[in-house]
């Protein structure tokens, strides 16, 4: 198994510096040596999970706050796609702060909504072996902990946020703003109806930034891979020598 453990961590050489390499060499030849100051196979794959941990729910951590998604213009939630002329035609005709009010509702819903997340990312990644943390630091897919995560929690993710959105839509208001902005529009002649599942959409929108910003915190991770900000890090990263 030690073989094993350092093999794979050979092989995560190709993607660093001659110094970060040479790290990854010793952290290997360290595994299991039972010396003063040592650290087992055991505590170096919970280093690889706590530092994924670490990064990726910071991502989390920057959209559950307030306006975490409405003041960031990449992950900010607009009309739907489909309600993008009923926008128009509203602010048009006057209707611009009702319609700024709804967009707002659908962004603090989502913060509200985002909480939930830091508990699901970190039971997948606890559920990581650690020939599986291995690949995905070793991956030369710069998202590749981001696209483990989609794969393994979007439904979760969605079964967990469309009830705390759609809620937060109700006592927002923006449910009933949405149904008044729909009938104005709908009342308007020779319009096709427009109809638009509001809570699917925000959650759908909700996730993507969610991954979105989780995918900027893992690109800094691997730019700087050594951060040792606990006992554990410190004890593993630390004592293998760059």
């Amino acid at each position: 198994m030690k073989m094993k453990f350092v093999l794979l961590l050979a092989l995560l050489t190709a993607g660093f510096t001659n110094s970060q390499a040479q790290f990854l060499k010793n952290l290997g030849n360290s595994v299991g040596v039972p010396t003063s100051g040592g650290f087992s196979q055991d505590e170096a794959g919970r280093a690889i999970k706590e530092a994924l941990t670490k990064g990726i729910t910071h991502g989390v951590d920057l959209v559950s706050v307030a306006d975490g998604y409405y003041k960031n213009p990449t992950i900010k939630i607009p009309f739907p796609p489909d309600a993008q002329k009923v926008e128009s035609a509203l602010r048009s005709a006057g209707f611009g702060p009702k319609v700024d009010e709804t967009i707002a509702s659908f962004n603090h819903a989502a913060e509200n909504a985002a909480k939930a997340a830091t508990k699901i990312f970190i039971d997948a990644i606890q559920k990581l072996t650690l020939s599986d943390a291995i690949s995905i630091v070793n991956n030369k897919q710069q998202d590749a902990a981001t696209q483990f995560l989609k794969r393994t929690t979007s439904d979760q993710l969605a079964a967990a946020f469309k009830p705390t959105i759609k809620d937060a839509l109700d006592k927002a208001g923006a449910t009933r703003l949405w149904s008044e902005i729909m009938t104005d529009y709908n009342r308007v002649p020779f319009h096709a109806k427009v109809e638009t599942d509001l809570p699917e959409y925000v959650t759908r929108k909700a996730i993507d930034g969610l991954f979105y910003m989780v995918a900027q915190e893992e690109a800094k991770i691997r730019k700087d891979p050594m951060a040792q900000t606990s006992d554990l890090l410190k004890k593993v990263f630390g004592n293998a020598k760059m």
